[in-house]
């Protein structure tokens, strides 16, 4: 396989775009990483478009890609439609890569872009149902309702699990059932939770593409609604709009630019979940494929200097912590008490503000990552630039079957 870089990325800002469509959001998104990349739209020989909820909101279905990015003059070459939950722009991502790396490809395009915001809440919050094995729900459901028959805690909020998809997404619940196993299992803390939410509000307030802007204290965050315990809601990412892309290209490709700035692509690994048990947490589905990835980029965990993780809740970019190797399994939450996480700590994580305050546009996020990444290993981030950064990791997980994602993408980008 063949060198891959990054020669250009560009992202809408995350938000509730009322009064945009799908094909604006999509636009706006190509310019920029064109613009970034410094080429012409005649120059890429394939795109892959991600996107999740198009057909449920609006009933555009097969052709997303090709209705999205007609209105730009991009026809006539190969454009691959992707659907994988939230984990889309990942495999957008990796499927670029792949074409490129297998020489298919010279240069080509991976794009997301999601309406995910509805003001009709229940069928906003329904369309996270289709994240899960649908003929199996009830039972999906009944598996993460049984955790809290195993745990010897005591939950001090009633679930109300009829607002599971009304008034709230399902994937809350889901969340919610982990973080209470993984907190009778190794005594994490609801403040350890919001000590990530805070470091994070903190770290969106520094973003211009972030939807939250604002920082909150620990004890704001505490204090606010509960969604589904323990997390309340700065600890969840909100329901947004928007787009994001990359352009990835070849060695040979590069020395046509004028002016290039590239981030190699060190490893890039697409996987799916397994049944493991609940308990089995070293068969996690991040710990198998960050391990195929470190192996595929020749590092360890401790290498990286920078990630982009999948917080759709707190209790995410904590797991994913442990997963990845950053901390040993069980210490994600003492890990982020420390300050190890936050900006200038020894792992910083989710510099862009994460999901939860960046937002999560579905098909989009996991190439908003991408696009916070190689603004970092350029150092070009301004007031949230980790120093000296190096290496930087982007995972990317979506849907859940079981006790684990369906599916996950994760990255490995380089300063050149």
């Amino acid at each position: 396989m063949r060198e891959v870089f990054v020669a250009g990325v560009g992202m809408t800002p995350f938000a509730r775009h009322l009064d945009r469509n799908i094909k604006s959001l999509a636009q706006e998104a190509l310019d920029k990483t064109l613009a970034d990349a410094g080429i012409e739209k005649e120059m890429i020989e394939a795109v892959y478009f991600s996107n999740s909820n198009w057909g449920y909101q609006s009933d555009q279905h097969c052709i997303r890609g090709q209705v999205a990015l007609r209105p730009e003059g991009i026809m006539g070459i190969p454009i691959y439609n992707l659907e994988n939950a939230c984990a889309g722009g990942a495999t957008a991502f990796h499927s670029a890569w792949h074409g490129v790396a297998s020489g298919l490809y010279e240069c080509a395009l991976a794009l997301g872009a999601e309406k995910m915001y509805d003001e009709d809440k229940v069928k906003m919050f329904r369309a996270f149902w289709t994240g899960i094995d649908i003929e199996n729900k009830e039972s999906q459901m009944a598996a993460l309702q049984s955790i809290n028959k195993r745990i010897q805690m005591k939950i001090p909020v009633d679930d109300d699990i009829e607002g599971a998809g009304k008034s709230r997404s399902a994937f809350m619940d889901v969340y919610s059932a982990f973080t209470r196993f993984h907190m009778d299992r190794h005594g994490t803390t609801q403040r350890q939770l919001a000590v990530i939410a805070s470091k994070n509000h903190h770290h969106g307030f520094l973003n211009p593409n972030a939807q939250f802007r604002k920082e909150m204290r620990i004890e704001e965050i505490l204090a606010a609604r509960v969604v589904s315990w323990p997390l309340t809601v700065p600890m969840c990412a909100p329901i947004g709009d928007g787009s994001a892309a990359a352009v990835l290209c070849s060695v040979d490709f590069l020395k046509k630019l004028r002016s290039p700035r590239p981030v190699m692509i060190r490893a890039s690994v697409l996987g799916s979940g397994t049944d493991r048990p609940i308990e089995a947490e070293a068969q996690d589905i991040a710990c198998r494929i960050s391990r195929k990835a470190y192996d595929m980029a020749s590092v360890g965990p401790q290498d990286i200097d920078v990630a982009e993780v999948h917080d759709a809740t707190a209790f995410g970019e904590l797991h994913q912590c442990e997963s990845l190797g950053f901390c040993p399994m069980g210490e994600g939450g003492r890990f982020a008490e420390s300050g190890a996480t936050k900006l200038g700590g020894k792992m910083p994580v989710n510099v862009s503000g994460g999901l939860e305050s960046r937002g999560h546009p579905i098909g989009a996020s996991g190439l908003g990552q991408i696009h916070e990444l190689v603004t970092q290993l350029r150092h070009e981030a301004g007031p949230r630039q980790v120093e000296n950064c190096r290496l930087a990791l982007a995972e990317n997980g979506g849907g859940i079957i079981a006790y684990e994602e369906a599916s996950m993408g994760i990255h490995i980008l380089e300063r050149v």
